[in-house]
């Protein structure tokens, strides 16, 4: 199901991509940098310093990489990144927690800097660990994260520190761990109570607002004030709305105030500019 998705994907792609003018990929080819250096490198390159990482799908987006949903039924799959020629694709299970759905994000960014050239092994645990290590640092800079945290938090401190960066307890209390500000038993100590609290699965009290494309709802709404309709789109594709609608992160689709349902100008390209 989740392959029949990237395909579908694609060919949506292919259909905007007569329309509209995208975001050129932007993703550095990094040789073999260990996922530390290469999580440092990539935010330099996109100027974001040691500042907490924005919205993960608009940052995908703005540096060239399509982002699509997984259909809800899709549940084994947390997500998966692929390259169809020189363009990136990254797909996202939205069945997940907020924080667990940006951190899927940024180990599929870590996957294509890191394996998508062809000179690491894309696949099996040793990549996995590689990607997760990336995502790690991506999201939760050393620098960053030592200067917040206190050596030896607390679970009630760590609760506080996760909203620094959206991320889940968990990773935050991993990442310390791995930054040497917990010791291993405080590491053990503080992952069993936060899985007592129900954080090993779940997030209580956590982000609401999920991180959705800003691309596919600036195409759509573009598509709208020409009048073309999603179900329009679906049509060409040979498929059903619904279907459509599950890899576009559930977005409901609404004419921009104002725009009149103009007729589609097919001599020209929509222009499609982002804010970074």
């Amino acid at each position: 199901m989740a392959r029949a998705a990237g395909t579908l994907a694609a060919q949506l792609y292919d259909w905007i991509d007569e329309r509209f003018r995208l975001p050129e990929p932007d993703l550095p080819s990094l040789g073999k940098p260990d996922p530390e250096t290469a999580a440092e490198m990539v935010r330099t390159r996109w100027g974001l310093g040691n500042a907490p990482a924005p919205n993960m799908v608009h940052l995908l987006e703005a540096h060239g990489v399509r982002v699509f949903s997984l259909p809800p039924d899709s549940l084994e799959v947390d997500a998966f990144a692929v390259g169809r020629g020189s363009t990136p694709f990254v797909f996202l299970n939205t069945m997940k927690t907020v924080e667990r759905g940006r951190f899927d994000a940024a180990r599929e960014l870590g996957h294509l800097v890191m394996h998508g050239s062809g000179e690491r092994p894309c696949t099996g645990p040793e990549a996995e660990r590689q990607a997760n290590d990336f995502a790690s640092a991506f999201l939760m800079p050393a620098a960053s994260v030592l200067g917040h945290m206190p050596a030896g938090a607390r679970v009630d401190q760590i609760l506080e520190g996760k909203r620094i960066w959206k991320v889940s307890a968990m990773a935050l209390t991993y990442r310390m761990h791995d930054l040497g500000l917990l010791t291993d038993w405080q590491y053990r100590s503080n992952c069993a109570e936060l899985s007592a609290r129900g954080y090993r699965t779940d997030e209580p009290q956590g982000l609401k607002k999920r991180e959705t494309s800003q691309v596919l709802t600036k195409v759509f709404q573009g598509l709208w004030s020409r009048g073309i309709r999603p179900g329009d789109v679906a049509d060409e594709l040979g498929v059903t709305a619904d279907e459509m609608g599950e890899m576009l992160f559930g977005m409901t689709f609404t004419p921009e105030q104002g725009s009149g349902g103009r007729p589609v100008d097919s001599e020209s390209k929509g222009a499609l500019s982002l804010v970074r």
